[in-house]
């Protein structure tokens, strides 16, 4: 069989990389009014939460807001504006540059934030979330983030926006099925190469913690690039009602399981 590819390039805009930071007294405020602005903001934004917590108990935990715009720094900056008010506190610092969107995405990748997190073993989980979550759930999942941090665990929850295009799409037009959500929440957490087995268990024991604090109020949908091995019925929450004809396609195609891993459908 021989398979062709035809590709129509398009025009790549410019676009606005920006980057503001709060001390973590303000994480709640800012979670809260992120998720009423960030998944109806304009198609053009996209600009995501990130919560972190260092492998170092001495540093403070950040709040980061970061991401892009494909427009002018002025729209950038007026749209920005309105988080900032709804957070009701000035970030302390605030970072913007507009760019091609090639350099855009490598300003990004080198400069963003993250760039200092350890290498080790990472573990994760997550969830997508159709509304947003009442502020007592916000400020559990905050306060369990920095509850009894340890030396050589850096810790992280990162909030991706959805709605615009993405759920623009009918849940069965593609093997994708989450659409209809509101944002993506990930939990994370590294621990030293070198860590121990007891403390590769209790770096798992927080990021199921963090995660069941706001399961409550999620979809039951997870996201399936960033795998879940303790994940009860993963295949129903990665593909929901799609599930059922992945599993034919699969089964049609790749009958004896030539592509396969821990996660993978059966083939038949």
């Amino acid at each position: 069989m021989v398979t062709s590819l035809v590709f129509r390039t398009v025009p790549a805009p410019a676009a606005t990389s920006f980057h503001l930071v709060w001390p973590h007294t303000h994480a709640a405020a800012v979670v809260d009014a992120w998720q009423g602005w960030a998944p109806d903001a304009p198609d053009e934004l996209a600009a995501s939460v990130l919560l972190s917590a260092a492998a170092d108990p001495r540093r403070p935990p950040v709040v980061n807001v970061f991401g892009t715009m494909l427009g002018s720094e002025t729209d950038t900056r007026e749209l920005l504006e309105e988080l900032v008010a709804r957070a009701g506190a000035d970030p302390t610092s605030t970072a913007q540059g507009h760019r091609s969107l090639r350099a855009t995405k490598r300003h990004l990748a080198e400069h963003g934030p993250g760039e200092e997190r350890p290498g080790g073993h990472l573990y994760s989980k997550s969830e997508f979330f159709p509304r947003p979550l009442p502020a007592e759930a916000v400020a559990a999942l905050v306060a369990h983030l920095t509850e009894a941090r340890v030396a050589g665990q850096s810790r992280e929850l990162d909030f991706t926006p959805w709605g615009g295009a993405y759920d623009r799409v009918p849940a069965d037009a593609t093997a994708f099925v989450h659409r209809d959500a509101r944002f993506l929440l990930k939990h994370a957490v590294v621990v030293d190469p070198d860590a121990s087995g007891a403390q590769r268990r209790a770096a798992r024991r927080w990021l199921a913690g963090s995660w069941a604090s706001v399961h409550p109020w999620g979809s039951g949908g997870a996201y399936q690039n960033f795998p879940d091995p303790d994940l009860d019925d993963w295949a129903h929450a990665y593909y929901g009602t799609n599930l059922d004809r992945l599993v034919r396609v699969k089964a049609a195609y790749d009958p004896d399981g030539v592509f396969r891993f821990p996660q993978s459908l059966p083939g038949r």
